[in-house]
């Protein structure tokens, strides 16, 4: 299934040629949908604009916005509305666990062995990119996945690169920027194997980067504040929780060994104007109480001046 954009003007893009915010502008803070997972949409909304959030990260799922409800239209009207009255940001996700697949988590992926599988996560980006431009998403947000079992790196990395540049020409089309991740155990899982894929893609302008604070504490050989300056020029989206070294779990606020202030103080001096979007999936079942703890959390830490390395 596949959604034509509507005319609803997109958010403020990360472009490249777009002029930078001066330095130590505010950050805007959002929180991930995963982590709502027993709310209705509209309240899940309604509770991060209550509780001072400028944005959302939106993964398209079974609960949130199915991308293949038969009534998608209405619901993507019912999200527009309320995105227009609380004045949240957006960005649209798509790393649903079972969404394509009720056995397989994650799975099909852009390298899977099977055509149609490949075709069903293209199929899905083209639907992502179709809702985050009516919805005028600042990113559409995507990964790698990891290969099938008896896939080749170098067939892997052939799949990936056709799709990702297929999805690249959805994305131009439609006028959104796509927010990749490097994500830990999948075919590209740092910000040298983001570094490779866009050079392979020729660097388009659209295919921007999704930047995961924890994964850099979790996996990264550079300090996590070295991180965010390495990746500055190519940031769409920014997603934050706590992390330990070599650990990938995402855990909150004060439960892992990252020091915040100056990670957050570090995007302030890079002019980033994209969300930074708090990612605790597996915590639905405390959502409010654990969201209200980020944005407090986030708030002060943003308020501390002091730059060390982390």
């Amino acid at each position: 299934m596949t959604t034509t954009p509507g005319t609803r003007t997109p958010g403020p893009r990360n472009s490249l040629t777009d002029p930078a915010p001066a330095p130590g502008a505010p950050l805007r803070f959002a929180y991930g949908t995963n982590g709502f997972g027993d709310h209705r949409l509209p309240d899940a909304l309604r509770v991060l604009a209550d509780l001072g959030y400028d944005g959302v990260s939106l993964t398209l799922d079974h609960q949130h916005l199915d991308p293949y409800a038969p009534d998608l239209p209405r619901r993507i009207a019912d999200v527009r509305r309320v995105l227009d009255v609380t004045g949240l940001g957006l960005v649209v996700e798509t790393g649903a666990r079972y969404l394509l697949d009720p056995w397989r988590k994650h799975r099909p992926t852009l390298l899977s062995a099977e055509a149609d599988g490949r075709a069903r996560r293209l199929d899905l980006l083209r639907c992502a990119i179709g809702i985050g431009a009516e919805l005028g998403a600042g990113a559409v947000h995507f990964w790698s996945g990891a290969a099938d079992p008896g896939t080749g790196q170098d067939e892997a990395w052939a799949r990936l690169v056709d799709g990702c540049a297929e999805t690249v020409a959805h994305a131009d089309a439609a006028g959104v920027d796509l927010a990749f991740e490097p994500e830990p155990g999948m075919l590209v899982a740092d910000l040298a194997g983001y570094r490779r894929l866009d050079d392979a893609l020729g660097r388009p302008d659209r295919f921007r980067l999704t930047l995961d604070i924890g994964h850099c504490r979790c996996l990264e050989p550079h300090s996590v504040t070295r991180c965010v300056e390495l990746a500055a020029d190519r940031l769409a989206h920014v997603q934050i929780e706590d992390m330990r070294r070599g650990v990938h779990e995402h855990l909150p606020f004060g439960d892992g060994d990252i020091h915040f202030p100056p990670v957050l103080a570090a995007l302030g001096a890079a002019g980033y104007r994209g969300l930074v979007s708090v990612e605790l999936p597996r915590h639905s079942h405390a959502a409010t109480a654990t969201a209200r703890h980020s944005i407090e959390f986030l708030r002060s830490a943003a308020l501390l001046k002091e730059v060390v390395p982390v």
